[in-house]
Formats: structure tokens, C-alpha cells, sequence
């Protein structure tokens, strides 16, 4: 079972709780334990002083992860971490690369939910594994490839 706690933090409109949970059921659906985790949304603002205290970049990103890093005895609750989604910047780069807005979404929210599960992509195997199984899951919604015509 999914708890999952939606925060809107942004004045621009955004996909429904129902599709938010939709994907991250998706994405962790190999889990076979109960999942909690908070997704919250911001603005530019909000998404800049994260991503500059937490990564030390000074822009708003699409999605941050924090992956909870309790241990398990200390908590009674399956917390899984938050994801923390830049709302303008999703909006922005779904235009930019000529993608629905509901694939972007989607995209990304499946990413996010995959760094909580210790998915990363950071070395080129694991990236690639990572990537793969976003591709995956995306077909599954009926999204195209989101990799697709990108050199990285």
C-alpha cells in the first residue's frame, strides 16, 4: 500500500493526486512493502534554495530526492523520503523538448520515486539500468521513450 502525501506549494496548476499516485505505484511496485512518501510542489524560489542548501546549485532543478535515512528500527512506518518537484521548471522543459506535459510529469515522478528506492545514475551502468527501466515503465503509460534523441 502507497501513502502518499501531496503538498502544493506552487500557484501553477499541476496533474491530480489520482496520476501522482498512479506513477509512483508504478514505480515502486517491485516493493513489495508498504511505501510512505511526500511529494512536494514549488515554485522557482522554493526550488532554488533546496537544490542550492542540498547540492549546492544555484537554480531551481525538476526533482530533488531525498531518500529517508532512518533506520528501519527506529521507525514503524515504511517512510520512503520525499521528492520535492520545481512545478515552472517541469512546465518549462516538457516545452522545450517537445514532450507532453503529462509525459514529463510522469517522467519524472517514476525518476524521483526510483532514486528513493536506491536506483542512481551517476556511474554508466547504473544509468543505464535506471534509464531502462524508465523507458519501461513509460511504455507501460503509453509515453514515448523520454531518452530518446538525448546524448548524455
Amino acid at each position: 500500500m502507497l501513502e502518499l502525501d501531496l503538498q502544493v506549494a506552487s500557484e501553477h496548476a499541476a496533474p491530480s493526486e489520482a496520476r501522482f499516485r498512479q506513477w509512483c505505484e508504478l514505480a515502486l511496485r517491485q516493493r513489495s512493502a508498504d511505501s510512505e512518501l511526500t511529494i512536494r510542489l514549488v515554485d522557482e524560489p522554493e526550488g532554488r534554495e533546496l537544490n542550492h542548501t542540498w547540492r549546492q546549485k544555484d537554480y531551481a532543478t525538476n526533482v530533488l530526492s531525498f531518500p529517508a535515512d532512518v533506520p528501519d528500527e527506529l521507525l514503524d512506518i515504511p517512510l520512503l523520503g520525499d521528492l520535492v518537484i520545481c512545478v515552472p521548471v517541469v512546465e518549462r522543459e516538457a516545452a522545450e523538448q517537445g514532450k507532453t506535459a503529462e509525459a514529463h510529469w510522469a517522467h519524472l515522478v517514476i525518476h524521483g520515486c526510483l532514486h528513493l528506492l536506491g536506483y542512481d545514475h551517476i556511474e554508466d551502468d547504473e544509468a543505464e539500468e535506471m534509464e531502462a527501466l524508465e523507458r519501461t515503465l513509460l511504455a507501460e503509460l503509453g509515453h514515448p521513450d523520454p531518452y530518446a534523441g538525448d546524448e548524455h
